[in-house]
């Protein structure tokens, strides 16, 4: 190498712009000798432990070399460097060959690598057993890239990073260094030379914000004691067995005495105990991906393979996970794959050019969030996203993920105006490349964990969302019934007086009923921005608010498909969910709440102990109405069944009682009313059919052979089942 090329390395080194510092560093063969060159700012001396073997400095620059036999130099030799008094010692990561297997980078370049979380990130790593840390970035268009952190005072020039080829990933050894240090990425821009500080987009830790650095961690070795759990879960027919969620902000279910967040592990004692008294089958966590904003909720996600640091280390939130599985207790999670906010240290033009997101703003930028759209052609970006969901499945033993947003990564125009939006390649509004993504994603899932569950928050009529990507669908396991939840929360919110004019609005439902694999969702979005709480949305005084709401529970829980509700409403706060304020907890100390809770409890339990309630909620053989044609008295009545046994629910929505209402019974018996949400122990009336028998009358009714006269309380649903 000429002497002027030499100089022009030597400087691109001491600017931090050279694009292949192992070029230059290291231990290199020069005319029958070794070389060993290392860089190192504000060194006053440096030489090689071994041997005491000083390095002389290349006049004018923090360059340090030594000329020498090569058998006087182990081949992994330590530096000691001195500066201002204080003596460092430490391998030299530039005398360490490249680490990542060229396979891993052609699988993650297809876009097909599932656990891309494995070799890019920081993890601890050892070389010949010299233990360190091996960093690794994808950044295909940076000039230079490095490692900086605590352990090299922020110093880009420090541990720059090598380019692996045409794969666009930067990797760095660096010996030595132990878990616990924060880090980022320091990125030169090819163009314009400016310097960024990037937090690792595969980090599984992070500082708790507002600071952004990423922290190495250890090899997690906790060890899970839920290995019955999933070993059932793999094994269970999860669309024939009772599904019922709770729906958590962790920050916000409760806080300790300060009004300081609880920790995962205290989550895990109080949390799961609640969860399990009332008899839900699972828990929904929203987002725990970690996010720099708390008024974001977690659905603007900067961390996407570590659980924010708020709650406690990723160990913490295993433990949690665990606790929940050895109570009985699945574990979903909002996952946010359809964007991401434009932080500084987050994803936002990674190595100076639009990386994750699509660089035209009509294709890349979410207007209404104020966010970005990840781009879902690029094979790299859709590797990170399937290996984010495979992460939290796999490495966190979750039961599911319920995808976020969905209808917004489904077209190309969502929310937008004429001219804001551009085509697909066939001059349609789909998105062929998030259609491509999302059937991708639950293959890959249901490949690596079989048994976990896709849940799609999916607002428009798109087909086949919950059917086989085989089919033609997307290949999820359960989809929204958003419909389902806004036709029946602008019926409850008329007057009774003028329900039986909006009767259609509940009866809809059934026309697509199976159509998907539903899930009926009373979600924190219905409780915020002005919309009211679950109570406040019922007309009426204060007893025909509770009883309305009473009443729309029990046609929920007989209602075919899975169910979720929000923390809060499951005992009728009064207030709005506010995520910087608990749950108001204090007015359980009233009647009316108390029995709004005993009501949600006892109807989780009668829908699990009820096979007629459950087993077919995705098939019309579940279903049948007895009469949905009274809107004249609002009062709606179906079956519910399950092979030979079967329920008759019925649900009166006026304040008007009706005694000896006839309803037609497919047969002859003596039956008992096993549920009536107007019951005193739920703060009602306590009018129904708790004493007599009710016979079944030799009289056909509403093409039934025989019928039943029964006590209609007001404003409540009942649940008759044959003796």
């Amino acid at each position: 190498m000429s002497s002027v090329s030499m100089d022009q390395d030597f400087e691109r080194i001491a600017q931090a712009r050279h694009h292949d510092p192992f070029s230059v560093l290291g231990r290199h063969r020069e005319n029958g000798s070794d070389l060993i060159r290392a860089y190192l700012p504000r060194a006053d001396e440096v030489s090689i432990a071994e041997g005491n073997i000083p390095l002389e400095r290349v006049s004018g620059t923090d360059l340090f070399e030594w000329r020498g036999d090569a058998g006087a130099v182990p081949e992994h030799y330590h530096l000691v460097w001195r500066h201002a008094g204080h003596e460092h010692i430490a391998h030299d990561p530039y005398n360490f060959p490249p680490q990542l297997r060229d396979f891993d980078l052609h699988l993650f370049g297809e876009g097909k690598h599932r656990h891309a979380y494995r070799i890019l990130g920081a993890h601890v790593h050892a070389v010949d057993e010299v233990p360190g840390i091996l960093f690794a970035v994808w950044a295909p268009n940076a000039e230079r890239v490095s490692v900086v952190g605590d352990f090299n005072q922020w110093d880009g020039r420090r541990h720059p990073m090598r380019v692996r080829g045409g794969s666009g990933v930067w990797e760095l050894f660096i010996p030595d260094l132990a878990p616990g240090n924060l880090y980022k990425y320091e990125i030169r821009n090819r163009e314009t030379g400016s310097i960024s500080l990037k937090s690792d987009p595969y980090a599984q830790a992070f500082e708790m914000r507002p600071h952004t650095a990423s922290i190495t961690r250890p090899p997690s070795n906790y060890a899970w004691n839920d290995q019955a759990w999933t070993a059932q879960r793999a094994s269970t027919d999860w669309q024939h067995t009772p599904m019922s969620v709770y729906e958590v902000h962790l920050g916000s279910w409760q806080r300790g005495p300060e009004g300081d967040f609880l920790s995962y592990r205290q989550l895990a004692d109080s949390l799961v105990t609640y969860v399990r008294e009332m008899g839900f089958t699972h828990i929904e966590l929203m987002p725990v991906t970690e996010h720099p904003y708390d008024p974001s909720w977690g659905y603007q996600t900067t961390g996407y393979f570590a659980p924010t640091s708020r709650y406690g280390s990723p160990d913490d939130f295993r433990y949690f996970v665990d606790i929940c599985h050895q109570n009985g207790i699945g574990v979903l999670l909002d996952w946010v794959p359809a964007h991401f906010p434009k932080d500084a240290h987050g994803l936002a033009r990674f190595d100076g050019t639009a990386l994750y997101e699509h660089a035209d703003p009509r294709r890349g930028e979410h207007l209404d969030w104020s966010t970005l759209i990840f781009n879902f052609g690029r094979s790299e970006v859709k590797a990170f996203l399937i290996s984010s969901a495979v992460f939290w499945l796999e490495e966190m033993h979750l039961d599911g993920l319920r995808v976020d947003a969905v209808a917004s990564l489904l077209y190309l125009d969502y929310s937008r105006k004429e001219g804001e939006w551009l085509p697909n390649q066939y001059g349609g509004r789909e998105n062929l490349e998030a259609l491509d993504f999302l059937r991708e994603l639950n293959i890959a899932v249901h490949e690596q964990q079989p048994g976990v569950l896709m849940v799609a928050e999916e607002s428009t009529s798109w087909p086949q969302v919950s059917r086989p990507t085989w089919t033609g669908g997307l290949g999820f396991d359960m989809k929204w019934n958003m419909g389902w939840m806004n036709d029946t929360l602008e019926y409850m919110s008329e007057d009774p007086l003028y329900r039986r004019y909006h009767h259609q609005k509940l009866t809809f439902s059934m026309l697509y009923a199976f159509t998907e694999n539903f899930m009926l969702p009373f979600s924190h979005d219905e409780v915020v921005h002005g919309k009211s709480s679950m109570l406040h949305k019922m007309p009426g005084d204060e007893w025909q608010q509770f009883a309305n709401l009473r009443a729309l529970y029990t046609y929920m829980f007989c209602h075919p498909g899975k169910k979720l509700l929000f923390m809060g409403t499951e005992f009728g706060q009064g207030q709005e969910w506010g995520s910087t304020q608990t749950l108001d907890w204090y007015v359980l100390d009233y009647p009316f709440h108390q029995g709004v809770q005993r009501l949600v409890m006892d109807l989780n339990r009668l829908y699990r102990q009820t096979p007629a309630l459950h087993r077919y909620e995705f098939d019309w053989q579940g279903f049948e109405w007895i009469d949905c044609h009274d809107s004249d008295n609002s009062v709606l009545s179906f079956i519910r069944q399950a092979d030979d046994e079967f329920v008759l629910v019925a649900v009166n929505l006026t304040p008007v009682p009706h005694q000896g209402y006839r309803i037609g019974v497919p047969r002859a018996g003596e039956y008992r009313e096993i549920f009536n949400s107007d019951s005193e122990y739920y703060a009602g009336s306590n009018m129904g059919n708790g004493g007599a028998p009710l016979i079944a009358e030799d009289i056909p009714w509403m093409d039934r052979p025989f019928s039943l006269a029964i006590t209609l309380p007001p404003l409540a649903g009942i649940v008759l089942q044959l003796k």
